[in-house]
């Protein structure tokens, strides 16, 4: 008997047709992003109406607050009437950590005492008012929160100069100059922002000059990265070399910074063999990269050129925020395939873990996604400016309005730091890398779960048997501290974890002899129990100082006892000849 299969029509009109439709949307999308800076006005309503019809139908919650209201009312006319008798009285609440917008002692005296201390109530009641409702949705409560202190923030005391009183001392010590100037500072910033300048003194710190200024060579260029050699400075190094790889949201020179705060120059003198990948500032004619071409054509290109440059040697590997996070799916798909060139793995605030990622969760769910895509899919990258924005956002105290007073109302100016124009010398990211980005890991959490498909087989952490060091830092609302310490759950190895003071930049550069310094640190082989984050936090010693020489020492430690001679720079004869002298010419790409 003959079957015939059925005829049935090609899909390709059909395909065509319903792109072109999506095309539609995607326009009318990547037209209202904007207007809207790229927040999904769909992702708020939501957010909003799930908490506004939660509460309309909270009688017992709606009670709460007018009672909380009501009590905080009270505190605030007992706290004046005291303090009109005594100014020494305290104060009825104080700043939540970090918040130093009234910690000057003019805002102890009335009235500005009285504003301060209602504001901060008032931002108490709101928080109250916009948590703990039942039945929202931890997302959508997430976000409402968010925006409500953002609202909040915009009238606090402290941004006007009426209800300043150090603004208004100022005033009366200038004679109102502060306000020429602050005038002044404004429409520069503001020429600068629509010339698309960088801001006043970032010229100061040019990459090559004195940023960025370890020696070194560019031994392999390709289309995505450079690779970077760094010239010895001692007379035998270690044999295993280290190849750091940095995020491609940052121009890699955060880790070469000034002389005297750079971990690459700290590793040379240390006696190792440094090589750094510097990334590609992709354009729109890199809509079409993936992921996987950052892992393939990024970490194994370099990989490859470092085995190349010191051969029959495993490689320390370092990744650095999203790079430590495809460094982590590099470790791991390498190990299923039974490639063990990795001596160790160090991650410095990189996530795998991304059910608890922090505040920039506020702006990852799925309508905010499929906005976000839509604005990519017409530019074909998402802009640095979005990017500072959504990281400006996270912070507006400390990055917008302490900013607006410091500079435009007490006329003075912020002292550029090397942070900060390397914070201000940000990149692009491609369409399709970020798109995957986003929605494998942080919507979907593939690499957690085990469902990361790298060449066919599943990269599962699991497979990794190299020892990994990993640094989290204690204010971090990019890789929150506890998300990366979820490292420990899914890893079958000797995990050394760090926990430094400072943020998500600052932690990292944190070089010896920098004041105010302190870590913890604690081993857990993978024989051992795993403690969760508070637990660990009790457990672990606590130190002094940097954390950069436990890890040289971590290094060391897992290296070869014997010192050689610094391995020549590239590989000549296997193809990989000195191009360039470091930085290279990635880093200057605008």
């Amino acid at each position: 008997m003959n079957l015939v299969p059925a005829v049935s029509l090609p899909p390709v009109e059909e395909s065509v047709g319903s792109e072109a439709f999506r095309a539609i949307d995607r326009m009318r999308e990547a037209l209202t992003a904007q207007a809207t800076g790229g927040l999904s006005p769909a992702s708020l309503a939501l957010a909003y109406f799930d908490w506004f019809i939660h509460l309309a139908s909270a009688p017992g919650k709606r009670l709460e607050l007018i009672d909380k209201a009501s009590r905080k009312a009270g505190r605030l006319l007992a706290h004046c009437a005291a303090a009109a008798r005594n100014p020494d009285t305290p104060p009825c609440i104080e700043p939540l950590p970090g918040d130093y917008r009234f910690s000057a002692e003019e805002w102890r005296k009335q009235p500005y005492n009285f504003l301060a201390q209602a504001f901060l109530l008032n931002q108490q009641w709101w928080h109250n008012v916009t948590r703990e409702v039942p039945g929202v949705t931890p997302h959508h409560e997430d976000v409402v929160s968010f925006a409500a202190r953002q609202f909040l923030d915009m009238f606090s005391p402290s941004n006007f100069p009426f209800t300043n009183p150090e603004v208004m001392e100022r005033t009366i010590e200038t004679g109102g100059a502060n306000f020429v100037r602050g005038f002044q500072n404004w429409v520069e910033d503001v020429s600068r922002l629509v010339s698309r300048q960088p801001p006043v003194g970032t010229e100061n710190f040019q990459a090559g000059r004195n940023v960025a200024v370890t020696p070194g060579k560019v031994v392999y260029r390709n289309h995505l990265i450079e690779l970077i050699q760094y010239a010895p400075s001692t007379e035998t190094v270690m044999a295993e070399p280290v190849l750091i790889v940095p995020a491609w949201i940052m121009k890699y020179y955060i880790l070469d910074l000034s002389p005297q705060n750079s971990l690459v120059r700290y590793l040379v003198g240390q006696g190792h063999t440094v090589f750094c990948i510097s990334w590609r500032n992709p354009g729109a004619e890199d809509r079409d990269l993936t992921m996987d071409d950052y892992r393939h054509s990024g970490v194994m290109a370099a990989l490859a050129a470092v085995s190349a440059t010191v051969p029959g040697r495993k490689i320390h590997a370092a990744g650095y925020c999203l790079g430590g996070t495809l460094l982590s799916i590099t470790a791991a798909a390498m190990a299923r395939a039974g490639d063990d060139r990795l001596a160790t793995v160090t991650l410095f605030a990189a996530q795998i873990d991304f059910t608890e990622p922090g505040e920039l969760a506020l702006f990852i769910d799925h309508s905010q996604m499929h906005f976000l895509e839509s604005l990519m899919w017409n530019k074909g990258y998402l802009s640095a400016d979005q990017m500072a924005g959504s990281f400006e956002l996270l912070r507006t105290n400390d990055l917008i309005w302490s900013r607006l007073v410091h500079d435009y109302l007490m006329g003075e100016r912020t002292p550029m730091t090397d942070l900060m124009a390397w914070n201000a010398d940000s990149t692009r990211m491609p369409y399709k890398m970020h798109a995957e980005y986003l929605q494998r890991l942080y919507l979907d959490n593939e690499l957690a779960a085990g469902n990361l498909m790298v060449d066919g087989h599943a990269a599962a952490l699991q497979n990794i048997r190299a020892p990994m060091f990993v640094v989290g830092t204690e204010r971090d609302h990019v890789a929150p501290w506890r998300s990366v310490y979820k490292i420990h759950y899914h890893t079958d190895t000797d995990v050394t974890f760090v926990l430094t003071s400072g943020g998500h930049n600052a932690g990292i550069v944190s070089e010896p002899g920098h004041p105010h310094r302190h870590f913890r640190i604690a081993l857990r082989r993978a024989a051992d129990i795993c403690l969760d984050p508070d637990e660990w936090a009790v457990a672990a010693l606590s130190k002094e100082g940097s954390w950069w020489e436990d890890w040289a020492n971590w290094l060391a430690g897992h290296s070869a006892p014997e010192r050689v001679p610094p391995p020549a720079m590239g590989a000549a004869g296997k193809g990989f000849v000195p191009i360039a002298d470091a930085p290279g010419t990635y880093v200057f790409q605008r």
